[in-house]
């Protein structure tokens, strides 16, 4: 579960201590049946923050991209620990590179539910080229399974380690090395580790393990967003609703176990190669998946950090239909990071964009690009379950695809689902948004369980502008944004607008549909017009301890119903058609603040749904 706490002003929220490893968590999506990044750590920004050590020399250096290295092969057990002592079924990978050994029989490797110093399930690479998986409890290592494998130094090997139950398996570049069954620890932390060897250690991730679909059988597809245009009538002022959107049935029939080079199923790998079949075993890379797949196949990325310095685009002609999606799906289980950190920053250097349309884009991370992480500029898509962090511009814009487009060609209908973007910051420190569907967008699109944290701008941008005019009503419904205008850890700039929802810009009006949305501890509003005299739908949302207000409406003709603010930094503004349902802040907390009041946390329900806690209360606005 991610969690936020504050110190405040006032004192509705208790300022509580933050763990150490926080610093180190960048997404901490709970969920029961999906598997959810708990950690994850590439070094890029030289803090080893949130890791102790226990021997040997640990330090961040250069090596292409920014890595953590262990040098002393003198150390007879060097560990670099990580993480918290409560997680139980995960998945730990990282890469590993041999670099020297002292001796024979010397390693390197990983280690999960490290329950001590020396109590840890062990992967592994050993210079007597073998792979092991083991239990080590001391002096005493007992082997759950091993593998010939040619250890050679100066090589990159992905390492993975799964604890579920008492299963404990372990994976060397996608393979299985070995697996038993073991349940001598149940819980414990993630390390790094050598024997007598050094070796350099990036991309280390951990990962939630509930119960996947098999990989030959896609997830059920979530239903296609609405074709027309949101209702502009207020909706009820009840609770959002308690169950996830509606689903279609999964197929029947799996694909074949051995598909084909191309149609209903390609898998991708980041050591994948272009002339490669795209089976299982023998996968293929992203660009070339895409140009193969049909509509209503799916491309499974194979967990890993793939590495790229161009932009990666699904072309405008490059779409599936109405009843068979083009998918693009994290193989069960693993996550795949789109790692764009070789761009420089410049606004043509996009990460991912979308500019077809009948995708579905599910599991994925898209961090470090030169300008958006994602540009979804198609009609029709649904992105699901996509974490885009630390990219130089917004995480996640909708815009057309090609400046000077014309308004038919402007992104329309589409759906982004359960996702979240965090830590996104451009140099000057005013652009980079969450989610950003502004400037030219067209109807009908939707954000819905959505978390946008940490942004140095705003969690979401709906901004217009007189040179292009007013876009499509954006319906945004049961997201969450805060801690908007400072960075994770801590960084802040002056020019960020730091709030939690921009609603629109200059004057223009756009008739947004607003509901079920929670702003908490954003720098500056918590939900604001900016400028937007259209009549928008505001109804059911929650603001809380925002820096400045946490509603701020100076202008238009917007309908508000049942929202709530507690502990805002200063009177609410209010202009527009409101009555007694709601609850602004106006120097006081009224009597709802106490459901309010405490440090935020928030996960995915395995459906889907965003859950959202409140002093360990959970909030339905």
């Amino acid at each position: 579960m991610q969690s936020s706490t504050h110190p405040r002003r006032r004192g509705l929220l208790a300022a509580l201590g933050a763990s150490a490893v926080a610093a180190a968590l960048v997404v901490g999506m709970t969920t029961n049946a999906q598997a959810a990044t708990l950690f994850s750590a590439d070094f890029e920004n030289g803090s080893t923050s949130g890791w102790s050590k226990s021997g040997g020399s640990w330090e961040v250096v250069a090596d292409g991209s920014q890595v953590l290295r262990q040098d002393n092969t003198g150390s007879n057990l060097a560990r670099f620990f990580a993480g918290s002592t409560s997680w139980t079924d995960y998945q730990m990978q990282a890469r590993v590179k041999p670099l020297s050994f002292n001796g024979t029989n010397r390693f390197v490797g990983i280690a999960s539910r490290v329950a001590s110093n020396t109590k840890m399930y062990r992967l592994a690479l050993i210079n007597s080229n073998r792979a092991e998986l083991q239990v080590v409890n001391g002096s005493s290592i007992t082997v759950l399974g091993s593998a010939s494998l040619t250890v050679s130094t100066g090589t990159w090997y992905t390492l993975r380690i799964e604890n579920s139950g008492d299963t404990i398996r372990g994976f060397v570049n996608g393979s299985q090395i070995g697996s038993g069954s073991d349940g001598s620890y149940r819980s414990g932390r993630i390390a790094l580790v050598t024997g007598y060897g050094g070796a350099s250690y990036d991309d280390v991730s951990v990962d939630t393990i509930g119960s996947v679909p098999d990989p030959t059988t896609p997830p059920p597809p979530t239903t296609a967003p609405p074709t027309t245009a949101p209702p502009t009538t207020a909706p009820p002022t009840t609770a959002p609703p308690t169950t996830a959107p509606p689903t279609t049935a999964p197929p029947t029939t799996a694909p074949p176990t051995t598909p084909p080079p191309s149609g209903d199923t390609v898998y991708v790998a980041p050591n994948g190669s272009d002339s490669a079949a795209g089976t299982i075993s023998n996968p293929t890379t992203l660009a070339s998946a895409l140009t193969r797949i049909a509509p209503g196949g799916t491309i499974y990325l194979r967990g890993g950090t793939y590495r790229y310095s161009q932009t990666i685009t699904i072309a405008q002609n490059n779409s599936g239909t109405s009843s068979a999606r083009k998918k693009l799906y994290a193989y069960p289980g693993e996550t795949p990071v789109l790692n764009f950190s070789a761009q420089s920053e410049d606004s043509a250097n996009r990460g991912l964009e979308i500019g077809g349309s009948y995708w579905h884009i599910h599991g994925i991370v898209v961090e470090r690009a030169g300008d958006n992480g994602i540009l979804l500029a198609g009609n029709n898509n649904i992105v699901e379950r996509v974490v885009t962090r630390h990219n130089r511009d917004s995480g996640l814009q909708l815009s057309r695809l090609i400046a000077g487009a014309p308004r038919d060609q402007w992104p329309a209908n589409n759906l982004v689902l359960s996702s979240v973007s965090h830590d996104n910051v451009d140099s000057d420190g005013e652009d980079a948004d969450g989610f950003a569907p502004k400037l030219t967008v067209g109807p009908g699109n939707v954000f819905r369980y959505t978390v946008a944290h940490n942004n140095i701008d705003d969690g979401y941008d709906l901004y217009t502008k007189s040179d292009t005019g007013p876009i499509g009503a954006v319906t945004l419904e049961y997201t969450l944004a805060y801690d908007n205008g400072t960075l994770s850890n801590g960084g802040q700039a002056g020019n960020g607008d730091r709030n939690g929802y921009k609603l629109g810009g200059e004057d223009i009006g756009v008739n947004h549909i607003v509901r079920g949305n929670i702003a908490y501890g954003n720098g500056k509003h918590g939900f604001t017009y900016n400028r937007n005299l259209g009549s928008m739908t505001v109804s059911n949302n929650v603001g809380v301890g925002n820096e400045e207000r946490n509603f701020n409406f100076d202008g238009g003709s917007s309908v508000f119903r049942n929202n709530t603010s507690c502990d805002s930094g200063s009177t609410d503004r209010i202009i527009g058609n409101s009555d007694s349902s709601n609850q602004f802040w106006s120097g006081s907390n009224g009597s709802r603040c106490s459901s309010y009041s405490g440090s935020l946390s928030w996960s995915f329900a395995s459906d889907g749904r965003l859950v959202v806690t409140i002093g360990g209360r959970v909030v339905n606005p």
